[in-house]
């Protein structure tokens, strides 16, 4: 694992504008808030050469509550090489209020060497050469699949929903995803992966707090080359980023209810799906909304256009019982409201093109270790995982956010199995929401 923090210079056009540091950054606005006499004049009294007194000035303000001044640092970026997948979402998960971007398993090569180590895992020296043998298993299961399916592929060009005219290479893409999207589901959540994030410091230094108080080890290791390497961009603000008890106690208490959920439904079964929606409309007696939800979308061109308010106060609160491991990894990166899951196996998805049978003794041992790692309460029981693990999985936000992000997920380019999903959230909604039903635009996820 290896953490790297990205430095920006400024781009010619802007080689005379004022240069300062993330920190100093945030010590002149800071200062500008409290000031009315205009930023040319603040920053004469800074000395860029020598900001280490004015930035300490400033910055103790943090430490009285005022965090939203390590939001002004601007964004600080920093890639993260070789994390498991794991990890890449529990990441994802907590930095709410960062942009990032993580390897899709279309583009990067995926075989047991791209394994990381048992004990940085936190997998016990005596389940190691089961945990090895089976991930192996599971990245054979994986290349043999894809090889079938891109071959069915070949003989069979009408399975691939090609846009009209495409070219050969379109054509050549668009069959590889077709294989690569439906044989990843052998793939480990082990398996190792990249990801970058683009947050200020106050983000990163929350991010980093709930990564160093997690009981995964792997999560501990991330943190301190996190905070290791954003030392150089904010220190001060960094001090702000150690564990902390009530972090530490949640993340137990999650982890005890993940144990007891794997445990009790634990399965290798494809669950049939089942999606549950729930609209909250109700505002308050003094600020009555008089505006339709169909009012409300009038005017959309596309899912970037704006939503009107009947829309934005609406709460939506949308759940799967079996989203698989590979469209969590997505579907978490959506970053309003709030995102559960235990991350448990309750079943096991496999696309109707794979057949189960010859692979129910790889799934078989699968379910047995993944059960001898729940049982002694080991948290690094998800690196035993597949990406078709199922799990259930909640998203609480707002109407507008829930519109687009359907509308994203059953568009153009979208992999064919969120489809369904957000498909099947879509008619729960316009159940509840008819007047919406003409302004939603649903896509079929053509071409993949």
């Amino acid at each position: 694992m290896k953490a790297t923090g990205l430095a920006l210079v400024p781009p010619p056009a802007a080689q005379d504008n004022p240069r300062v540091t993330p920190e100093l950054l945030a010590s002149v606005l800071a200062r500008y808030s409290r000031s009315n006499d205009g930023l040319e004049a603040i920053l004469d009294k800074v000395d860029l050469d020598n900001p280490d007194a004015s930035i300490d000035r400033i910055l103790k303000f943090v430490d009285y509550g005022h965090a939203s001044i390590g939001g002004l640092t601007g964004g600080l970026a920093v890639a993260l090489d070789d994390v498991s997948m794991w990890l890449a979402y529990k990441i994802f998960e907590i930095a709410q209020m960062a942009d990032g971007q993580e390897s899709s398993t279309r583009y990067i090569s995926l075989d047991p060497a791209g394994l990381p180590a048992a004990e940085t895992l936190g997998i016990p020296p005596d389940l190691e050469d089961r945990w090895r043998k089976l991930m192996a298993e599971a990245f054979a299961a994986y290349q043999s699949e894809y090889q079938r399916l891109d071959a069915m592929a070949k003989e069979n060009p009408e399975l691939v929903r090609l846009p009209a005219g495409a070219k050969p290479a379109v054509v050549n893409r668009l069959r590889k995803n077709y294989a690569l999207d439906r044989a990843r589901y052998f793939l480990p959540v082990a398996a190792r992966t990249n990801l970058a994030l683009v947050a200020s410091a106050r983000v990163w230094a929350e991010t980093v707090k709930h990564l160093d108080s997690l009981p995964q080890q792997e999560a501990r290791r991330a943190a301190a080359l996190i905070r290791e390497e954003l030392m150089k961009f904010a220190p001060r603000l960094m001090r702000h980023s150690q564990a902390e008890e009530s972090y530490r106690r949640q993340a137990q208490s999650e982890l005890e209810w993940s144990l007891r959920l794997g445990l009790k439904r634990l399965s290798t079964g494809n669950l049939s799906d089942e999606a549950w929606v729930r609209v909250e409309r109700e505002t308050p007696p003094f600020l009555a909304e008089d505006q339709t939800p169909a009012e409300a979308l009038e005017g959309r061109a596309n899912r970037y256009a704006r939503v009107g308010r009947a829309l934005r106060r609406a709460r939506v609160t949308f759940a799967w019982n079996n989203l698989a491991v590979a469209e969590l990894r997505d579907l978490n990166r959506h970053r309003t409201g709030h995102r559960i899951t235990p991350f448990i196996q309750a079943g096991f998805y496999l696309p109707p093109e794979i057949d189960p049978a010859p692979h129910a003794e790889l799934l078989g041992k699968q379910a047995e270790l993944l059960k001898d790692m729940l049982e002694r309460g080991l948290p690094a029981y998800p690196h035993v995982m597949l990406l078709g693990s199922q799990t259930p999985f909640e998203h609480a936000t707002q109407a507008d956010k829930f519109i687009y992000e359907a509308e994203l997920r059953t568009g153009l380019g979208a992999h064919f199995r969120y489809a369904e999903h957000l498909s099947a959230a879509l008619r729960e909604f316009f159940k509840q929401v008819p007047e919406a039903r003409d302004w939603v635009e649903e896509g079929t996820a053509e071409p993949e």
